[in-house]
């Protein structure tokens, strides 16, 4: 299988270019976008529209869906890059809470000391939609981390807000495997240098 690497502006991207694309290439090759900003300090998604989308949730809702409607439909109503984008910085959020440390906090809660992976993902989903600050809390004192509280409906914001957008579905694979134990070093014992 052949790579070919193309370097473009994105003024010069449109549809022509992309069925031309397609009929060179194939409808199914795999292409892989690199965005280089020449605005320095310019990201196409900065961390303040992550926690905006966020602060959106509404938890004077009964159901989860509706809790998570208005950050759906603000995500949907931005740039489809946006939608991945905040993909991504939730799933490092989430892969950085992936801890020892956040785990037997978690595990301390426990009265059988059995560590469901599924439980402590969607403990650490609550504790990034709880806002910036209890994030940035949980993140340095991992003792703060509550067992009691689950938001596995967190996960489903960018592929709503994807489908909502383009009436496909989210096939997407973010840039940080959030997954309980991926984040294999900080699951290492910790040891003390002599």
């Amino acid at each position: 299988m052949g790579t070919s690497t193309l370097r473009m502006n994105l003024e010069d991207m449109d549809t022509a270019f992309i069925r031309d694309l397609k009929a060179q290439a194939g409808a199914s090759a795999e292409v892989e976008i690199h965005v280089k900003s020449s605005k320095h300090g310019e990201g196409l998604f900065t961390e303040a529209e992550f926690w905006a989308i966020i602060d959106l949730l509404d938890w004077g809702q009964a159901s989860r869906d509706a809790i998570i409607a208005p950050a759906v439909a603000a995500l949907a109503a931005m740039p489809m890059a946006s939608i991945y984008l905040f993909h991504d910085m939730l799933s490092e959020k989430l892969y950085r809470l992936d801890t020892r440390q956040h785990g037997d906090a978690y595990l301390s809660q426990q009265d059988d000391g059995y560590l469901s992976v599924d439980d402590f993902l969607y403990v650490r989903c609550a504790a990034v939609a709880e806002g910036q600050s209890f994030y940035d809390l949980v993140s340095s004192h991992p003792e703060n981390l509550p067992a009691d509280i689950d938001f596995e409906h967190l996960l489903s914001v960018a592929p709503n807000a994807y489908q909502l957008k383009t009436g496909r579905e989210f096939d997407y694979a973010p840039l940080f495997n959030y997954e309980t134990y991926s984040n294999a070093a900080a699951w290492k014992s910790v040891t003390h240098g002599s």
